[in-house]
């Protein structure tokens, strides 16, 4: 499977001349994603994310923890954190910066284990591609969970990203509107097409209780983001 972010990571990491990682979907266009974006202190990080840092307990999950900033800040304050990602260029990185327990895994492989926290940065829901999907990837994650444990997991709403000049919205009629299908390319690699997804909070909350999760929205951001927290 094609890696260009995690070509990316381990370019930067080794400093090696980077280029920009570019993204293409069918909302947004082309974009580009600073890679040393994905290597910042918690000083740089979004408030939703020190938020979800500071509400962190017990073993820690990250999922989709590209070059692990976020574990690494809790292993650094005595959490037991374990990363995934899929992305085994990732996983070298974070294992390079010193993080202890780094596996690339697919999510639905992840089996056997238990943890007290459960981290979504960075719209990791949107692992989830299509929101046809949500009971299926929210029902995996319950049996990753200890009981009494919690899923935090940050996103965003881009309703307003199909709004008119008019007022009104134009949404896709065949899907939900936060189902954004996306390509990456680094330098000369292109990853294959997939799907990402975009949850409202509402959305969130409904399928969580229908799952038999409780839903709290914890803190709000300035552009139509939120950070929740699922708990059973």
């Amino acid at each position: 499977m094609k890696d260009p972010i995690g070509q990316a990571i381990l370019d930067y990491q080794n400093n090696i001349a980077v280029q920009d990682l570019k993204t293409f979907s069918s909302v947004a266009g082309k974009a580009i994603m600073p890679i040393e974006y994905l290597f910042r202190a918690f000083n740089e990080m979004p408030k939703l994310e020190q938020k979800a840092l500071e509400l962190s307990s017990g073993k820690v999950l990250d999922i989709g923890c590209g070059a692990g900033s976020h574990s690494i800040y809790l292993q650094e304050k005595g959490f037991d954190v374990t990363g995934i990602d899929i992305s085994k260029g990732a996983i070298e990185v974070c294992k390079l910066r010193g993080l202890k327990n780094a596996v690339a895994i697919d999510f639905w492989h992840l089996k056997n284990q238990k943890f007290d926290t459960i981290l979504l940065m960075m719209n990791g829901i949107g692992l989830c591609g299509k929101l046809y999907d949500l009971p299926k990837f929210l029902g995996h994650l319950k049996k990753l969970l200890n009981k009494g444990g919690q899923i935090l997991v940050d996103s965003s709403d881009i309703k307003y990203m199909y709004e008119t000049e008019a007022g009104d919205f134009d949404f896709p009629t065949d899907q939900y509107y936060g189902e954004v299908p996306f390509t990456m390319t680094y330098k000369r690699e292109k990853s294959a097409p997939f799907n990402w997804l975009y949850l409202d909070f509402n959305t969130l909350k409904l399928h969580a209780r229908q799952m038999g999760f409780q839903c709290q929205l914890i803190l709000e951001g300035p552009h139509y983001d939120y950070l929740a927290k699922l708990f059973n």
